[in-house]
């Protein structure tokens, strides 16, 4: 199954280091971002996992969820965490998913035989609270996430969803944002955008982030 843009997050039910999750239900009303593994005790996944849970006062910040997935049972989840919490200086609070059938691989696409018939690749899903996935990025198994970039697009998509903007590339947060081509009523400009903007073009208009 390949999951687009916009697409609803399949729900599922399966065992993780916390217990067993219901993910609708325990994603509620937050943003989530679900992330996978090759396997439990690996060099990256561990410094990824690290990375996941310092960042828990960012995603509290933006009413997000981290959730990690990988397809070792949930027993072997809990010793791996030791070992996470003692090498990376961190508590691992989020849950762990433990595929170990690969059912939530399968519904969300995360095993690409080409590179291992068995073993989840590196997917990330952001997804939103009404559970429909905004964000899909999958790296190769060598090459460990940037966790900065996850953060930079939450706050795009967040932003975008609550002013009707869009942003640039290499946006940041406080930086200028674009006006949608979809806004082009006169009023409604000065409405949604008071504090102006300056065109390059017609169809480049760029406005003070409204929320700085």
């Amino acid at each position: 199954m390949s999951l687009r843009l916009g697409d609803t997050a399949p729900d599922f039910e399966q065992d993780s280091s916390l217990g067993t999750i219901k993910f609708h239900q325990w994603a509620g009303d937050s943003w989530v971002v679900l992330f996978s593994h090759p396997a439990d005790f690996t060099p990256v996944c561990t410094t990824e996992l690290g990375l996941t849970a310092k960042l828990k006062p960012e995603f509290d910040k933006r009413n997000v969820k981290a959730i990690a997935l990988s397809v070792d049972p949930a027993e072997l989840h809990k010793t791996w965490i030791k070992d996470i919490e003692e090498t990376q200086k961190t508590v691992v609070g989020f849950p762990i998913i433990a595929d170990a059938d690969k059912k939530v691989a399968a519904l969300y696409d995360m095993i690409h035989p080409e590179q291992s018939a068995t073993a989840t690749v590196r997917s990330l899903f952001v997804i939103d609270p009404k559970k429909k996935i905004r964000l899909s990025i999958t790296y190769p198994m060598s090459t460990g996430r940037n966790f900065d970039e996850v953060l930079r697009v939450l706050d795009a998509l967040q932003l975008s969803d609550a002013y009707t903007v869009a942003t640039p590339g290499n946006w940041r947060d406080g930086d200028d944002v674009i006006i949608p081509l979809s806004v082009q009523d006169p009023e409604l400009i000065k409405q949604k955008y008071p504090k102006g903007y300056t065109a390059e073009r017609a169809y480049l208009r760029l406005t003070p982030q409204p929320n700085k």
